[in-house]
């Protein structure tokens, strides 16, 4: 098996390094009481619809570019490398959900838009403690008589809700989870900003009250793996790239400062941090490609892969910052500098589909079922 890149893939991943690096700009965020607002969320996502990055995972068929998720990841991996604030990781993980769990029709009629017009998505499953992939919901659907229905209750930490068009809520129907399509411009639906630690991500819970909406027919119990999966590969690949350009700022800044007649590189403890970041950052950028290839495979592979990748990358990420804000010293926690933004995302993707040890249980879980059959 080849592990290395294709030189289309090396070409994909130079041309979203190139245009983000240009026009990514986290200056706004680097002054002291600035939160997501200020993120240049509907600037850089104008330019990403031009460049046809919301049709990534559209299938061919209904007008997209029907990537493959090692191509996906690529393009992640870029983002969470310049921290681009967008909201891709929301429409992805809609796109995902509509083609996991929607119906042809369903598909027909919003796939396009996604990737034709750039419709804004976001994934609304988890309940008042976070946990997306909870058997239960804190919204309830009630059936019409037209075949529709309405939903009361509440979504929480919802990724890129502020701004999406259409939601896919997790709702209980007759004692099961389900999701539903949600037009998010009509009156019943609102949006809670959170004071979310990660400022260049925007997040809020997603308020229903008697909200119309379209039951999509694929059932939670064989959609959620699906789902959970791409989620945890988006998310490590992330924080691959995150980790690439904190290991990149860290190199570079010791280097040029200098105590005691040198630069600080040239000691030795700072030598073993930074090999140690090397050695974390390889590892993550493998394991994240053998889950973006393991995403074709069967699902007992692809939760395992993803799962593994999600677990090395939160740890690797985090640990990676800690260091990186201790070898710039004073300068690297201050609100001028990059560090704490890079710092709160590695936190906030460590914990926003449960923690390395969540994902270390789930590896168990499925090595244990496989092992009884």
């Amino acid at each position: 098996m080849n592990f290395s890149l294709s030189e289309d893939h090396i070409v994909l991943r130079e041309a979203a390094a190139d245009f983000l690096r240009d026009q990514v700009n986290l200056a706004p965020l680097l002054v002291p009481g600035a939160d997501a607002h200020q993120a240049p969320y509907d600037t850089l996502w104008a330019q990403l619809c031009d460049l046809g990055w919301p049709a990534m995972a559209v299938p061919t068929e209904h007008g997209g570019l029907g990537m493959s998720e090692i191509d996906v990841s690529i393009v992640l991996r870029e983002c969470g490398r310049t921290l681009a604030p967008t909201p891709l990781l929301g429409t992805l993980a809609g796109t995902w959900a509509l083609m996991a769990a929607g119906s042809p029709a369903q598909q027909a009629e919003w796939l396009p838009q996604i990737a034709e017009a750039g419709l804004r998505m976001a994934l609304a499953t988890a309940p008042e403690n976070g946990d997306a992939g909870a058997h239960h919901a804190a919204v309830t659907a009630t059936p019409n008589t037209d075949g529709t229905h309405r939903l009361s209750g509440s979504s929480c930490f919802v990724v890129d809700a502020p701004g999406a068009k259409l939601l896919v809520v997790a709702a209980m129907l007759d004692g099961a989870k389900r999701l539903f399509l949600v037009q998010a411009d009509q009156e019943g639906i609102s949006t809670e900003w959170l004071a979310w630690r990660d400022i260049t991500r925007q997040v809020a819970h997603v308020h229903c009250q008697h909200a119309k909406a379209e039951l999509m027919p694929g059932d939670w119990a064989s959609t959620w793996p699906t789902l959970r999966n791409r989620l945890h590969l988006a998310l490590a690949a992330e924080s691959a790239g995150g980790l690439q350009a904190v290991l990149d700022d860290t190199t570079a800044y010791v280097k040029e400062r200098v105590a005691f007649g040198r630069p600080i590189g040239a000691y030795q403890s700072i030598k073993h941090g930074l090999a140690d970041m090397l050695a974390q950052t390889e590892c993550t950028y493998t394991a994240v490609l053998y889950a973006a290839w393991a995403q074709s495979q069967d699902e007992r592979t692809a939760t395992l892969a993803a799962a593994m990748a999600q677990a090395t990358a939160s740890e690797a990420y985090r640990d990676a910052t800690h260091r990186s804000i201790q070898m710039f010293g004073a300068i690297g926690f201050t609100w001028e500098m990059k560090n704490h933004l890079y710092f709160k995302r590695a936190r906030a993707n460590a914990e926003l589909l449960g923690s390395a040890a969540t994902q270390r249980e789930l590896i168990a879980c499925t090595l244990e079922t496989t092992a009884s059959h």
